[in-house]
């Protein structure tokens, strides 16, 4: 079936933008082609972990490092190490320590649930850091991890909450709507691609069912809300005219749509005040 004229000349526009994304990065220069903060955001939760499996182990008697590394690697966990080093705690948030929004996303139970975390967070956030760039990718990644946050607050009150989980749905969202957009650039108008995403995102919300202490309305939060930030900050590249040369311009970059990145950060924070006041009356 041939495509009216109307219809190729917007299927060459996508497929030119989903080209151009997809392949930004190797003009940039090799400092700036770096996934520098998937990089940066995996050093720093790994770093806090091995501070909170040592207060672990410590906890559980261990006096030498043997013992410690014993510990660790025995998927040992400590409520009460997290609860000190910022898990999501509702009593404690609701008696004002609200920085536990944002503590929780660097935080892991054990060695299996940080290596988990930070093998998808490396697999992804290299490819999405590549496409979106590096602050509409560290944007996404927090502001999905507060917001994932803050639905377990609010759905799972008796819960004590850390991960990074929520804030990879966050970049699974962004990313699934970056493939919606430029779905005309895949075959089959991109269903086959769709398809598998929505495939892997229902088998680890079904997982999240099955296996215990998995707070899966953090992973829905983080990922509705990458859907939504995917719509507004997913790039776009588009011809225009500019200084007599036509250039591929990205509709949807940080520098064209700083004002909405700041209220978006508002309507987060506006979020977690919300969420505050309905569970703490």
């Amino acid at each position: 079936m041939s495509l009216l004229p109307e219809e190729a000349v917007l299927s060459r526009r996508i497929q030119l933008s989903y080209s151009t994304a997809i392949t930004r990065y190797r003009k940039l220069r090799w400092t700036e082609a770096i996934s520098w903060f998937t990089w940066v955001i995996a050093l720093i939760t790994f770093s806090i972990w091995c501070l909170t499996a040592y207060q672990v182990a410590l906890a559980a008697g261990a006096h030498s490092l043997r013992d410690v590394l014993a510990n660790a690697f025995s998927n040992s966990e400590n409520a009460d190490v997290l609860i000190a080093y910022g898990a999501k705690y509702n009593q404690a948030i609701l008696e004002g320590q609200y920085w536990r929004f944002v503590t929780p996303v660097f935080l892991h139970a054990n060695i299996l649930h940080m290596g988990l975390n930070m093998l998808n967070l490396i697999v992804l956030g290299v490819f999405v850091e590549r496409i979106f760039g590096h602050l509409r990718f560290l944007l996404i990644y927090l502001v999905t991890g507060v917001i994932s946050i803050i639905a377990s607050f609010y759905f799972a009150p008796q819960e004590i909450s850390v991960g990074a989980s929520g804030a990879i749905f966050g970049l699974v969202g962004a990313y699934s709507l970056f493939v919606f957009i430029h779905r005309k650039a895949f075959r089959r108008g991109g269903i086959p691609a769709l398809s598998w995403l929505v495939l892997i995102i229902g088998i680890n919300l079904c997982i999240g069912l099955i296996i215990p202490n998995v707070d899966n309305y953090a992973h829905v939060g983080g990922f509705l809300s990458g859907c939504i930030l995917g719509c507004f900050f997913a790039p776009f590249y588009v011809l225009r005219s500019e200084e007599g040369k036509t250039v591929l311009i990205d509709v949807h970059s940080l520098s064209r749509r700083w004002p909405l990145a700041l209220l978006t950060i508002a309507v987060t924070i506006l979020s977690a005040i919300i969420a505050v006041h309905f569970i703490g009356g």
